[in-house]
């Protein structure tokens, strides 16, 4: 009888020491910052292993120390039972099998799943190895400090969201996987790389005559807003709202300047990022700015929807 007790002791303790082999890798795989983001999504199994995993120290110390522990006392049991060579051949199998590769193999996959399921458990090791855990623990603390959070860059960022764009059975469709990345990567870009270039800018001089070709040319154009210059380009005075002059009663005969307002005029520099300038325009409410160079000249137009067609990769068509 007492040495079926000893056996299931041997094999017990084996299991258990594989548990903690196992439960110290797989929840020491699971990173602090991603479950406290599961946290607050309302996830109970992050729960769970969070309020286990944000003692680091202390955790690493009570797993490690009921493996050791563990082992130890099977050797006690297993000597009772077995000595000499086939001892050391029957730990060294059980040990090998059932309290590492098992474990290990098995619980990192399932990390989250069989964390939260063994809490308990863990919570209890971490009251019985308590006195001596905790002062190592306080140690390494003070040693070593917090465990620092994972920052992910741009590009990981990046990257993450194309792989589970890719991945079988993704969660990402290609419209999200588009619209993500480029929201990423606006504000990396500056005025000068999405603008509209003088040269398909349609302007109009302050003091040119509003005539019925001038009208047909700004309606088959389909701009609601028109900048006007004085003299050159480079002489920017206001913008032409296309919709007020030809909503006027009799706009013919009359100049461009009847038309035109310097309030919503926004003019800056083309090296501008683009996050920068939206949230600009966003502050003034304006639609459009002006674009110039470093010497004043008049480079080009960006507008809010040129940056929003730069956010979801896409040309917007003008309905």
């Amino acid at each position: 009888m007492e040495t079926v007790w000893n056996i299931v002791m041997v094999v017990g303790l084996v299991v258990l020491a594989g548990i903690f082999a196992g439960l110290t890798l797989a929840l020491f795989r699971l990173d602090l910052s991603a479950l406290q983001r599961k946290v607050n999504l309302g996830d109970t199994r992050a729960k769970k292993v969070y309020a286990l995993r944000n003692k680091g120290n202390l955790l690493l110390c009570t797993l490690l120390l009921g493996n050791v522990a563990s082992y130890t006392s099977m050797a006690i049991f297993l000597g009772s039972i077995i000595n000499g060579l086939i001892a050391g051949v029957v730990a060294t199998a059980l040990i090998f099998i059932i309290g590492e590769i098992l474990p290990q193999a098995i619980f990192p996959r399932y990390a989250l799943r069989i964390g939260s399921s063994l809490a308990w458990l863990v919570h209890i090791a971490i009251v019985i190895f308590y006195p001596v855990s905790a002062p190592i623990a306080w140690i390494l603390d003070k040693i070593l400090g917090q465990e620092l959070p994972t920052i992910w860059s741009k590009k990981e960022i990046k990257e993450i969201i194309r792989y589970h764009e890719d991945a079988e059975g993704n969660i990402i469709d290609q419209d999200e996987e588009r619209i993500v990345l480029g929201a990423l990567s606006f504000s990396d870009k500056i005025v000068f790389d999405i603008m509209i270039p003088v040269p398909k800018v349609f302007c109009l001089e302050v003091d040119q005559k509003i005539s019925g070709k001038l009208l047909s040319e700004i309606k088959s154009k389909g701009f609601s807003r028109i900048p006007v210059y004085k003299n050159s380009p480079d002489q920017l005075v206001g913008i032409l709202f296309t919709l007020r002059l030809l909503g006027a009663a009799s706009p013919l005969g009359k100049k461009v300047r009847d038309f035109v307002t310097s309030k919503d005029l926004v003019i800056i520099n083309g090296t501008l990022k683009l996050d920068e300038l939206l949230n600009q325009l966003i502050y003034l409410k304006k639609q459009m700015a002006l674009v110039v160079g470093k010497d004043n000249t008049f480079k080009g137009i960006i507008t809010v929807e040129d940056i929003v067609e730069e956010i979801l990769r896409m040309k917007i068509e003008k309905m």
